[in-house]
């Protein structure tokens, strides 16, 4: 029975801060191998300890009486050599780019201009090295709003979060949002012989109407019928009635607030300290309130909410009710 033999005291040192500080596993089973053949062990026992081959405890032994510690480590172009060329990663990033939802025609393409067989899982370890992944595609306006009358409209905001900053006003993002019995929820860890579902069915909404600020606080309606304009002024003439200072409810041009009959109230409104700051075109994301129904939908309501519409209810409006304690934003 072979073992290794006539290893030093300061070899066996070596071995151990090997086996104990290597960056690479393999060299630190290789070290901890062979003082443990020193020690006694049977090439029986190696095996499974290591669960490896016979041969590769042989290969092994042989590469230390070669070697000594340098056959620890692999040699230079050891290991399996990439199946294509840095050109042919660039061009199989382009082909994803291409058709980033079907692999398929991926393979079929690497097939036809090369005649490689290549997995999915081959093509997706490609990917990332490359520095993609498989993330959800987010969804984006129609259009993009003018630059001019963008930028000014953003000169304007600035000079009033900077009256806001100085006590002078209070600032409200203004929107609506609706829950329904279609989850939101594509993402969610779980175990994976056992995989989460999740109801989804049609149902009636809940609509909501909030008034937000930076600092978390919030006013909300909610509403089983759908928000119209009447709707929209109703609210807003009962939030006037709440206000404390002079206050700019900041809103997007969407049909249920441009209209006349909104616009006629504005001259109302100032008089009792509430003012419109109405955003650019297709810049949702100067709403910060759009922040909130985001977590609401893809973090905070949970699994079983989407039980029944009832449940989804009082999820939803238990949310809301202790928003600003129990759930927060840091809009910073």
């Amino acid at each position: 029975m072979r073992h290794i033999k006539g290893l030093s005291k300061e070899t066996l040192k070596i071995l151990d801060r090997i086996y104990q500080e290597s960056k690479y596993y393999q060299v630190r089973e290789r070290a901890h191998c062979i003082k443990l053949s020193f020690q006694g062990y049977q090439i029986s026992e190696l095996i499974k300890i290591f669960k490896v081959s016979r041969n590769t405890i042989y290969n092994w032994f042989n590469n230390w009486d070669s070697e000594s510690l340098a056959g620890l480590y692999n040699n230079p172009g050891r290991g399996r050599k990439p199946l294509f060329n840095i050109n042919q990663e660039k061009l199989i990033k382009q082909w994803v780019k291409e058709t980033p939802k079907n692999l398929e025609k991926v393979q079929d393409k690497i097939e036809k201009e090369w005649g490689i067989p290549a997995s999915k899982d081959t093509i997706k370890r490609v990917m990332k090295i490359a520095g993609m992944g498989w993330f959800r595609i987010k969804r984006s306006v129609a259009g993009s709003p003018v630059s001019e009358f963008y930028n000014k409209k953003i000169q304007e905001l600035e000079r009033l979060k900077e009256k806001e900053r100085e006590g002078e006003i209070e600032i409200r993002y203004v929107d609506e949002s609706g829950f329904c019995l279609i989850p939101y929820i594509p993402y969610a860890w779980q175990e994976n012989k056992q995989k989460m579902t999740v109801k989804s069915q049609p149902s009636k909404r809940i609509n909501v109407l909030g008034f937000l600020t930076k600092q978390n606080e919030l006013e909300v309606y909610t509403f089983n019928c759908s928000i119209n304009s009447d709707v929209v002024i109703a609210c807003i003439d009962d939030f006037c009635t709440k206000i404390t200072k002079r206050t700019v409810l900041i809103m997007d041009n969407s049909s249920v607030h441009q209209n006349s009959f909104l616009w006629d109230k504005e001259q109302e409104w100032s008089q009792k300290g509430l003012d419109i700051f109405f955003l650019p075109t297709y810049s949702p994301h100067l709403n910060i309130i759009e922040i909130l129904w985001r977590f609401i939908k893809y973090k905070w309501l949970e699994v079983n909410a989407y039980d029944s519409y009832s449940a989804l209810v009082e999820a939803v409006e238990n949310i809301l009710i202790n928003f600003g304690s129990e759930y927060t934003i840091n809009f910073a």
